[in-house]
């Protein structure tokens, strides 16, 4: 311990003891109990104890005190519990009569201060900190403790009933440790006296009637078989199993989530083999009692183990396809595709569930989904994966939420007036639909699962009307839908979007009703307007619903595979696309500016993939997406007007921000002074940061607009950015300039030790012509100013710049070529300037040979350190807390807190 705490210590410790003093809160306690660990960590707590008497008093005065606050009563527990893990302190402390005093029936557990949570929950972390020797249990079990920790399991206070739930685990280990270690005791042998008592007890609560008690005795089987992997537990299993298989034959049965979890965590425990036969009669026998509820769990978790038997892994891949089942046999007419109908017989309890409620069918089919999209990327999953039915499966999902499928039924017209609109399975379904775009499948199937998406991107969230013309009318609307998306499987043209007025393409400046198709038609002068007279969109399940549909799209179109060789996308994707730009166009425009968000990340996304291939250029540029998005740079909302530029600067770098028709020159035209614009007077920080972004990829890729002249970029952009008050703009900068070092004086060098070292590459140009072109752009400036910035990263990032330009010049030997010797008092005068943000000489107007002077004069590597450290180093000291601590009790002069 520090000298300066040890002179301390006796004062804090009158003040804990003290009733009168205002006590220090629970944060500074905790810190405090955190120190001690740390203390005892290094040097025995015996000698700890000895040398400050002070802490033996104030445990001394804790057992004395009667009105003591529950906040230090509970810090007093846990701190003697500390001191006794050391099983020579646990005899110190043994001789006062403290232990007894403090965890026996005479201590705290007769107190008023024991109905305080707090006060019961540090009873429970002393005794675990100190019962880590053979003493602690002898006095566990003389002092009435073990007794104590029975009754908090069913504790009011969640936190101490578990923390209680824990500690008898670790008894239980505790008491095993030793003669039983290493070797299995047979169910009829002699058990530890402690061990004994515990399995007794929870026996006991195994054949309660009473399901808590149930839930508790499993609880602690599951935290015992989950933390322990001696052979003993083996042993445990076989003495308690046959208890914890009678719960399967109660109606209903107990504590059924706790009972699924007992199962997984001793299938999953490395003791048990998969020749275990009683372990997994159990497993099949829940498998078939169960619920719906309860058996995907278990099936999943039994699917994911890598040692199983065969014939229950495939009795659990039955159980967790039965939902998906009903669905299809309750909607297809004919004989659908094999595989996922093959062996799951109709499960009556599954049915019930279907058509219990709509919330209960919903959970049930969202869990299922769940489960086999977790399963699916696994390579543990079962084989062969039935991926066609799955597919076939996940689109009838999407049609019942939308009204389109076709009942085959009673129980699948009771499912489609269930699921019709229900957005929650519609947005399980479309993850589950886009996990599997990873595998194969017929291309029948695929057409169908892309047509279900672009009703979902085009409509999210239909379904049919109560009344019977509602029903009729939304029969024809999906009757033309799928006409319509068999049209571009037919090689047909787009025609009219299905829903929409096509006298709106006639007149598209024709007053009416809101119309998403007509607004896109508009000058953008007018869709602001409409927006602005619009009410506020919010995100409702419905834009949740296209957020999903926009991922999934995406995700089927990044896997689709290139045909090697050639440009062409496949032959359902082109026309796909042909299909899908006109919807993207209409959510561009949509009221809701989350929408509009992720549809420009859609875009963005897509066009980095498909950019260059021919077929996806063409579909591009024959839409108005370009168009729009362009417009998107002057929308209301920050975040829209952000995934805007990031959207045209990825379109820029592919030629994609406009057509190359002569009647689109206009359009054709640089984007960078558009940008360069929003990043000088956007008031919103999320656009600029993404001008930054995109400025700094155009320059790492050679666009045109950073190459056409780079130094005139690169000084531009960082004029405007050194004036931006958004660090994360500034910061942006630095990376900017650190590319744009990289490309006049070489890449960094790795620091990998493995590395093989290459011959250092040469500057593009020679050293000082390189040196005065990073003056030229006002990189110096930029980068000093930003080395004192009061913004911690920025003047981190300026720091690993400057670095690494400093190791680079020094690589070449060409630098002592320069000629005459440096003139560092021009350097030395402009730092006040840069601590004060102010730029030293206008760009271009520094001496290379002064300014590298003034680098290798600072000692960069020393103001790295100091960024490193946290800004309340200081502060988090032992001294500064014990300070704190002694100030708020008034012992300490107001010159010497430390209170920050």
């Amino acid at each position: 311990m520090d000298p300066e705490c040890a002179q301390l210590l006796p004062a804090l410790c009158a003040v804990l003891v003290d009733p009168r003093q205002p006590v220090a809160d629970d944060t500074c306690l905790e810190k405090l109990l955190d120190w001690f660990k740390t203390v005892t960590e290094g040097e025995s707590s015996v000698v700890l104890l000895q040398e400050h008497p002070c802490l033996v008093e104030l445990l001394s005065h804790v057992l004395k005190v009667q009105d003591l606050s529950s906040g230090v009563l509970s810090f007093s527990l846990r701190l003697a519990g500390t001191f006794a893990a050391q099983e020579n302190c646990f005899q110190y402390l043994q001789q006062g009569e403290l232990l007894p005093g403090l965890f026996g029936e005479a201590g705290p557990l007769g107190r008023a201060a024991w109905a305080v949570p707090t006060v019961r929950s540090g009873w429970i972390q002393g005794l675990r900190s100190l019962a880590q020797h053979p003493s602690a249990l002898r006095f566990l079990a003389d002092h009435g403790a073990v007794d104590t920790i029975f009754s908090l399991q069913g504790d009011s206070s969640l936190f101490v009933a578990s923390a209680a739930s824990q500690l008898l685990v670790h008894v239980l280990a505790l008491s095993m440790q030793g003669g039983a270690e290493g070797q299995p005791c047979l169910p009829g042998g002699d058990w530890p006296a402690c061990a004994q008592r515990i399995m007794d007890h929870v026996e006991e609560s195994l054949c309660s009637a009473a399901t808590p008690k149930v839930t508790q005795a499993l609880n602690v089987l599951t935290t015992t078989f989950g933390r322990c992997q001696s052979p003993w537990t083996e042993a445990l299993w076989v003495r308690l199993s046959p208890r914890v298989a009678c719960l399967l034959e109660r109606d209903p049965i107990p504590a059924a989530h706790s009972f699924v979890d007992l199962l997984l965590c001793v299938a999953r425990s490395p003791v048990f083999s998969s020749s275990d036969g009683s372990l997994w009669e159990t497993v099949a026998r829940a498998l078939s009692c169960l619920g719906p509820t309860h058996m995907g769990p278990l099936a999943l978790g039994i699917l994911k183990l890598e040692h199983c038997p065969q014939a229950l892994r495939t009795q659990a891949f039955q159980v967790l396809l039965q939902p998906l089942a009903c669905v299809l046999k309750a909607t297809v007419q004919a004989p659908g595709p094999p595989g996922l109908l093959d062996g799951t017989a109709d499960d009556a309890t599954t049915v019930d569930t279907l058509l219990a409620s709509k919330s209960s069918c919903a959970g049930l089919l969202c869990r299922t989904l769940a489960h086999l999209e977790e399963l699916q990327p696994l390579p543990q999953r079962p084989s062969p994966w039935p991926q066609a039915s799955l597919l076939g499966a996940t689109v009838t999902v999407l049609r019942l939420c939308d009204g389109s499928a076709a009942p085959a039924s009673s129980v699948g017209g009771h499912l489609c007036g269930t699921l019709a609109g229900c957005v929650r399975v519609q947005r399980a379904a479309l993850d589950f639909l886009g996990t599997l775009s990873q595998g194969t499948g017929p291309q029948e199937l695929v057409t169908q699962a892309l047509a279900v998406l672009l009703e979902c991107l085009e409509s999210p969230g239909s379904s049919p009307t109560a009344s019977a013309d509602g029903a009729f009318t939304q029969g024809h609307r999906a009757a033309a839908q799928r006409a319509s998306r068999r049209r571009w499987l037919h090689g047909a043209g787009p025609g009219p979007l299905v829903g929409e007025d096509t006298s709106a393409r006639r007149a598209p400046h024709r007053a009416g009703p809101w119309q998403v198709q007509t607004l896109c038609h508009l000058p953008l002068s007018r869709q602001q307007t409409t927006l602005e007279e619009g009410p506020r969109a919010s995100w409702d399940p419905k834009e949740k619903v296209l957020k999903k549909a926009f991922q999934a799209t995406l995700r089927w179109l990044l896997s689709s595979p290139k045909t090697p060789g050639c440009s062409d996308l496949g032959p359902l994707i082109p026309q796909f696309l042909r299909e899908l730009f006109p919807v993207l166009q209409k959510r561009l425009c949509h009221p809701c500016w989350e929408v509009r968000d992720s549809a420009l990340e859609f875009l963005t996304q897509l066009s980095r993939h498909w950019g260059g291939q021919a077929d996806f250029r063409c579909a591009l540029l024959a839409s108005e997406v370009p168009e729009l998005a362009l417009q998107l740079l002057q929308d209301p909302e920050s975040y829209v007007r952000a995934s805007a530029v990031t959207a045209m600067g990825q379109l820029s770098s592919q030629g994609l921000h406009a057509p190359t028709s002569p009647e689109h020159a206009e359009a054709r035209q640089s984007l960078f002074p558009e940008l360069l614009h929003i990043l000088s007077v956007d008031s919103e920080g999320f656009p600029r940061r993404a001008v930054m972004q995109v400025f700094t990829e155009w320059l790492r890729d050679g666009h045109a607009d950073a190459a056409r002249d780079m130094e005139q970029f690169v000084a531009t952009v960082l004029q405007v950015a050194s004036r931006d008050l958004d660090w994360e703009v500034r910061a942006q900068g630095l990376e900017l300039a650190l590319v744009f070092l990289g490309q006049t004086l070489g890449p960094l060098r790795t620091h990998c030790p493995y590395a093989v070292a290459l011959p250092e590459v040469a500057p593009a140009q020679p050293l000082t012509e390189a040196l005065r072109a990073l003056c030229h752009v006002g990189l110096f400036d930029f980068a000093f100013c930003a080395l004192f910035d009061c913004d911690r990263p920025v003047a981190q990032k300026s720091c690993d710049l400057l670095l690494f330009l400093r190791d680079k010049i020094a690589s070449y030997s060409s630098l002592r070529e320069a000629r005459g010797g440096p003139n560092t008092a021009s350097a030395e005068a402009t730092l006040p300037r840069w601590r004060a943000g102010e730029q030293a000489q206008p760009p271009g107007d520094q001496e290379p040979e002064a300014v590298l002077a003034m680098l290798r004069s600072l000692d960069l590597e020393g103001l790295r350190s100091t960024l490193a450290e946290s800004s309340d180093h200081v502060e988090k000291s032992p001294q500064s807390l014990l300070q704190d601590m002694l100030a708020t009790g008034g012992f300490l002069q107001g010159d010497e807190a430390d209170c920050y």
